[in-house]
């Protein structure tokens, strides 16, 4: 549906479908692509079996469009699956609402005007020897932490930052991009 309202062409679709208005999934069908139809009760989300249904396509860069689930257990459970090191060898964007992650495992470059939010947050263990520039609070090999403000609340002071790290994975959460 996501993919649809922004006029992009669906080539798969892939879920239990349980949320899909079925007039979208025909219009995808309609267009050409192929479904894969999972049973509701199964041990994967969603957006984990589209992840994966990607990289075996072939994808190394992923957008992921939608996917805050309506609840928040299914938000996070989301935003904590972009870092799982079973995806570090895909590099993952997401649109959350107005929130835009960067999943962040080597370098990564961050675009907004100078004065938006900007938040850091380690996934699944510290993000080691983080290293930004254009951000209001300059990280300089430091080490971020799950579960640590430490991250939270920067600002870009330029259209373009970056944040670098040594090791782990960190989610960049943009908030309030409107969804760009």
């Amino acid at each position: 549906e996501h993919a649809l309202a922004l006029g992009r062409d669906v080539d798969l679709v892939v879920g239990d479908l349980d949320s899909a208005a079925p007039a979208a999934v025909d219009a995808a069908v309609a267009g050409g692509a192929e479904v894969r139809s999972f049973p509701v009760d199964k041990d994967e989300s969603d957006l984990e079996l589209a992840l994966r249904a990607a990289r075996a396509g072939g994808a190394r860069h992923v957008i992921v469009v939608g996917g805050a689930g309506g609840r928040l257990d299914h938000f996070l459970a989301n935003a904590l699956l972009l870092a799982s090191p079973s995806f570090a060898d895909i590099d993952i964007e997401a649109l959350f609402d107005d929130a835009r992650i960067t999943v962040v495992r080597r370098e990564a470059s961050l675009r907004g005007a100078p004065g938006d939010v900007c938040s850091l947050l380690a996934a699944g263990g510290p993000a080691r020897g983080v290293r930004t520039t254009g951000l209001r609070f300059p990280l300089d090999g430091e080490d971020l932490l799950p579960g640590s403000t430490r991250g939270l609340s920067n600002e870009l002071t330029e259209p373009v930052a970056t944040v670098s790290l040594e090791h782990g994975a960190l989610l960049a959460v943009q908030p309030d991009t409107g969804g760009t």
